[in-house]
């Protein structure tokens, strides 16, 4: 049999696994997601060899998004780590044959604290699922080994099986991108959640704010002292009413006008894209990106504050 063959064999044992798996969420499903949702403490993970690498992946996902969690490894439990566990955790043990010598060990310890059991495990009559008070059983499950041996669809299974919980618990609670952004501050996509406008614009001097009785002159001088393309046209309530860039004054010095005596009326842009001073910057970047400018008014309240760049939002190292 050749390698691919081989490899297809195995993606096609692990689909029918997921699908079994999926085909077997019910009532129990329910009652533990209903049980993490009410938990006052926090979710408990534990199990042996693979089934400890999976539980530390579902402790990762749950805290990602928004339910605290951890993973306690179950021969450390047995030297002190107990004294992790509250009365109000629930406690979800992981086990493919339920009879997993480390994890049975620590279930006294376990219920003497008075935490919630839960169980996963692909054998209902094991002595791990008579110990917990509830219990998904997973049936049915192939291994995708060609030995029938080593943990590959089953813990695949249980990996989507905590993710299910995980996600079907944050939408629950009304776990948003803000809430997300809170947890992953790092990297780009912590910096799209929680990096605002305000934050990477570039204030506003009195001296870039025109009003609309300006001359070209008035515009270009502006331009020059703040070193900036755009000029924020405000009324006399200082409420912003159109930008002039830079592209603007060429094109209106180009026709020939007198930069002197030549008002910015017909030559700004009224009613132009602005950012508010609350919207994210990769908000801003988008209504740049879409509309095929450079630049942005930042305005609060509808005065204008500060200019932000799209260049400067890259540089900071957002992308859509």
């Amino acid at each position: 049999m050749d390698s691919i063959t081989v490899g297809h064999e195995v993606f096609r044992k692990e689909i029918d696994a997921l699908k079994k798996a999926g085909e077997q969420l019910g009532e129990v499903f329910d009652t533990i997601l209903h049980e993490i949702i009410s938990c006052t403490g926090k979710v408990i993970l534990i199990g042996m060899g693979k089934s400890g690498h999976v539980a530390k992946k579902i402790a990762a996902s749950m805290s990602s998004l928004g339910t605290s969690a951890i993973c306690l490894h179950p021969g450390e439990c047995m030297h002190g780590d107990l004294g992790m566990i509250q009365k109000k955790d629930i406690v979800i043990l992981i086990s493919y044959s339920g009879e997993s010598e480390e994890i049975l060990r620590i279930i006294p310890g376990i219920k003497t604290i008075g935490a919630f059991l839960i169980g996963i495990t692909c054998n209902r009559d094991s002595s791990m699922a008579r110990a917990c008070s509830i219990t998904q059983v997973m049936d049915g499950i192939e291994e995708a080994c060609h030995l029938g041996l080593a943990p590959t669809s089953s813990t695949t299974a249980v990996m989507v099986y905590g993710d299910a919980l995980a996600v079907a618990a944050a939408r629950l609670k009304g776990f948003d991108r803000n809430d997300f952004g809170k947890f992953h501050p790092a990297g780009s996509l912590g910096k799209k959640l929680i990096t605002r406008a305000i934050d990477l614009m570039r204030p506003l001097k009195a001296s870039s704010v025109i009003t609309e009785d300006a001359s070209l002159y008035d515009a270009l001088q502006a331009m020059i002292e703040t070193d900036t393309d755009l000029i924020a046209v405000v009324d006399e309530k200082g409420r912003l009413m159109g930008i002039v860039t830079n592209g603007n004054l060429k094109r209106a010095m180009e026709t020939g006008k007198d930069i002197m005596n030549t008002g910015i009326r017909g030559i700004f842009h009224e009613y132009p894209c602005f950012a508010d001073d609350s919207a994210m910057a990769v908000d801003a970047l988008r209504i740049m990106t879409e509309n095929h400018i450079h630049a942005l008014p930042v305005v609060r309240h509808n005065r204008p504050v500060g200019v932000i760049e799209k260049r400067e939002i890259i540089k900071y190292g957002i992308y859509l």
